[in-house]
């Protein structure tokens, strides 16, 4: 779930550090919380973009957030995503003023939140998440939905919703307890305490932790280019497989494995990858 009013004030934040390079939009429709664009061949960079709000999630922002997702994730163009925030917020948390009057019929009445979970049910290309400055409560989860999480090593993390007598609600109980154990899981969603992304890296959270906001994103996007550069049919299968992971006992899990294994020998992808490697050529991948 959410967490913690977005004001500068609330946190310690350090020197704000601007991004090293600019991105020209990709997306014909314009955003007001988030900017969409293509830095690197083949990736799709969304960026929250609430400064002022240190990137608190709310609807409207969730709504263009899904919206974008979904447009990329049909893009031919596109072969990898990344999602990042500022460097002083990937994002602080929610905006508390959109929770905090709502009834129980209200919350429960039109399933609230609940599309603030679409990105892990419905996008089939990969999404790396680059994480630095503030990821709380929300920011969290977002975070955490991604397929590859990266981070800077002195990002804040955490599930403090304790602390405004609630619970995670999107996903954060559920995700946070798979990557890092129950018992670590529980103190931090009892005690509400944050982590950084060092201590994310070394639990087996993050993929990557890097010295600086810079290194990080640009470490995502450098992967994402990589990740782009395979087989489109392929990169999607993986993402499958791995998923499938987390609903399956191991023999299923192999078993099904196997079938998708099996099916890519239907896809000319695999007969070009596999004549390229025995020519010792780069593959020309047609994505089909």
């Amino acid at each position: 779930m959410l967490i913690l009013k977005a004001r500068p004030c609330a946190f310690h934040l350090g020197i704000f550090i601007t991004p090293l390079r600019t991105y020209s939009s990709v997306a014909e429709k314009s955003y007001e919380y988030i900017k969409v664009s293509t830095p690197r061949t083949g990736v799709g960079l969304i960026e929250l973009h609430r400064p002022k709000a240190l990137n608190a999630l709310f609807t409207p922002l969730i709504h263009e957030l899904n919206a974008a997702l979904k447009t990329l994730d049909k893009d031919p163009s596109i072969g990898c995503l990344v999602l990042t925030g500022s460097a002083k917020a990937f994002a602080a948390g929610a905006d508390i003023k959109e929770m905090a009057t709502k009834t129980f019929a209200e919350a429960y009445g039109t399933d609230f939140i609940e599309s603030w979970s679409e990105l892990p049910a419905t996008i089939k290309k990969p999404v790396l998440s680059a994480v630095n400055g503030h990821a709380l409560g929300g920011g969290c989860e977002l975070a955490m939905m991604c397929d590859i999480m990266f981070c800077s090593e002195k990002a804040n993390l955490g599930q403090p919703e304790i602390k405004l007598g609630v619970i995670p609600g999107a996903g954060g109980s559920q995700r946070l307890t798979r990557a890092i154990g129950k018992s670590r899981a529980m103190e931090l969603i009892l005690t509400g305490r944050t982590f950084s992304g060092r201590e994310a890296y070394e639990w087996g959270l993050a993929a990557r932790v890097f010295a600086t906001p810079e290194e990080c994103l640009e470490g995502a996007l450098a992967t994402a280019e990589t990740i782009a550069g395979y087989s489109r049919i392929a990169v999607k299968a993986c993402k499958e497989v791995v998923n499938k992971s987390q609903d399956l006992g191991i023999r299923e899990g192999v078993e099904y494995e196997r079938r998708v294994f099996h099916g890519l020998f239907g896809s000319e992808d695999q007969k070009i990858g596999m004549n390229a490697f025995a020519k010792k050529e780069k593959a020309q991948w047609k994505h089909r």
